[in-house]
């Protein structure tokens, strides 16, 4: 063979693009190989398939022997549980109905708790994995505490925890070669784990607490009430609220009656003044009968004269002239006697009673009325005075004592309540403490864990993915040591190397069984 075929032999052995699974043509496109090449392949390296198979194999049936896992698993169950606060500002505190259902933050929150590192070590602890660790040996200076610490970690990783979807449940799984120790370690877990969500959401000492809180109380309580039966005898009030609102409604009373009082005085007084006024105008004795009346018997005696004195004169006139002495007296008489007449006629008799005034005895009677009524306003006002002055200074002091009395009767109330309220908690301290003694609390097993009677993996199950595993991994075994086998097998090789036609081919068995072209 010349140097050019030895440098195309060389360059031929190097090539990565000549791959089993693919073929280069004489026009220099690939095309992927056929089912009957894969089996040429895996026929010519039939032996390092079968070795591969036989591997995975042997694998699995150690598995069987044993490598068997059997898993425990448990369901926890977490509810609405006893939501009361442990201390309130009211004795009974209203429900909370608006967060009925299990949020997933509070079941992402138990989840946490479970896979606590403190808990780990605790299931460590309670189930001795500190000394199935066979690689203890490796570490002959290693303490208790770092052991049961890596064991810890160690466990933490192969306990699968996990909240199950729309459900309050936790669903817990541990694998083991021991089924009975899977089932022991997730009992521990399962104790450990409420006795550590016990201490979490009932802390200890709830009870002796309220118990000092409800004598503290109870003490507060006796001396507020001797402080407000003290203030009471000492002060002499009984209610002083309702004592204060007396007085004052009896001050207001006599306030108003004071008033009155004042604008009836005043009226009074001006009712004095004004009688005063009109007994200085008035008499004190009015006529009562007048009677006038001529003197009848006078007027008669000087008409009769008259008539005789003008008879008389006519008479003398029959004899003698008007101017003649005795008729001129006649005339003379006549008149006089007229005179007389009229004088009596404008003088006529009077006959006059008298008796005393009504209206000056009215007015002095009512005088004297008004006077003493004024009398009697002025004695009322200045006692009323007094009253108002006496119901005012009663109303400030019953004021003073109701305000220093109320607080010291809200002392008294608040104390009584906070007794009753420590007391009250004090019993649902008492009756938690009960409840979680007796393993009472918001979260419970509600599937415990038991042994496993069968493996994790049936055998059937193992040998099947055994032989899936071995199959795959043969062929890939075989076409990689036919990748790595630099001999040409086919014509079709030669041709895409050279890129000339192959005249003819004389097939050879090497020492490794392949035939040369």
């Amino acid at each position: 063979m010349s140097d050019e075929e030895g440098t195309r032999g060389e360059r031929l052995r190097s090539s990565p693009s000549l791959r089993p699974r693919e073929m280069m043509t004489r026009d220099g496109v690939t095309r992927e190989v056929t089912t009957r090449e894969v089996a040429m392949v895996l026929f010519r390296q039939r032996k390092v398939f079968v070795c591969a198979l036989g591997i995975v194999l042997g694998s699995a049936a150690l598995y069987l022997v044993a490598g068997a896992r059997y898993q425990a698993h448990m369901q926890i169950l977490v509810g609405r549980g006893r939501a009361d606060t442990p201390v309130t500002a009211q004795e009974n505190a209203p429900v909370d109905v608006t967060r009925l259902a299990i949020t997933e933050e509070e079941l992402n929150s138990e989840v946490e708790l479970l896979k606590d590192a403190e808990v780990m070590r605790k299931v460590v602890e309670a189930s001795n994995l500190a000394k199935d660790n066979w690689t203890r040996f490796l570490r002959p200076g290693e303490g208790q505490a770092e052991r049961v610490e890596r064991a810890a970690r160690r466990l933490g990783k192969k306990v699968e925890i996990e909240s199950v979807k729309k459900t309050n449940l936790i669903a817990v799984k541990y694998s083991s070669a021991d089924p009975a120790q899977g089932a022991k370690v997730l009992q521990a877990l399962a104790q450990i784990y409420i006795e550590k969500h016990k201490e979490l959401h009932r802390p200890a000492g709830e009870f002796h607490f309220f118990e000092q809180q409800a004598g503290e109380s109870r003490r507060q309580l006796e001396e507020a009430e001797n402080n407000l039966l003290q203030f009471t005898e000492t002060h002499s009030v009984v209610f002083a609220a309702q004592q204060r609102d007396l007085d004052l409604q009896k001050w207001s009373d006599a306030d108003a009656s004071y008033r009155h009082t004042q604008v009836a005085l005043a009226e009074t007084r001006q009712r004095v003044a004004e009688l005063k006024k009109q007994l200085a105008t008035l008499a004190e004795r009015t006529t009562t009968q007048l009677r006038t009346a001529d003197n009848p018997e006078l007027v008669g005696s000087l008409k009769a004269r008259l008539l005789e004195q003008e008879l008389k004169r006519t008479e003398l006139l029959t004899k003698f002239e008007p101017s003649h002495r005795l008729v001129m007296e006649a005339t003379e008489k006549i008149t006089q006697t007229k005179a007389a007449i009229a004088v009596e006629a404008a003088n006529p008799l009077h006959d006059e009673t008298t008796d005393k005034d009504p209206n000056y005895a009215w007015a002095k009677s009512e005088l004297q009325h008004a006077q003493v009524e004024l009398e009697g306003l002025e004695a009322k006002a200045s006692a009323t005075a007094v009253q108002v002055v006496a119901y005012l200074a009663r109303a400030q002091r019953m004021g003073a004592d109701a305000i220093t009395q109320d607080d010291l009767a809200s002392t008294e109330k608040a104390a009584e309540e906070n007794y009753l309220l420590y007391v009250k908690k004090r019993e649902e301290a008492r009756m938690g403490d009960a409840l979680d003694e007796r393993g009472i609390v918001n979260v419970a097993v509600a599937e415990p864990p038991v042994p496993a009677a069968l493996p994790l993996w049936s055998a059937w199950a193992v040998l099947a993915a055994g032989l899936v595993a071995g199959g795959v991994t043969g062929t890939a075994a075989a076409f990689a040591a036919d990748h790595l086998d630099p001999a040409f097998r086919t014509p079709e090789e030669v041709l895409a190397y050279l890129g000339t036609p192959v005249l003819a081919s004389l097939p050879g068995k090497t020492a490794r069984g392949r035939f040369l072209s």
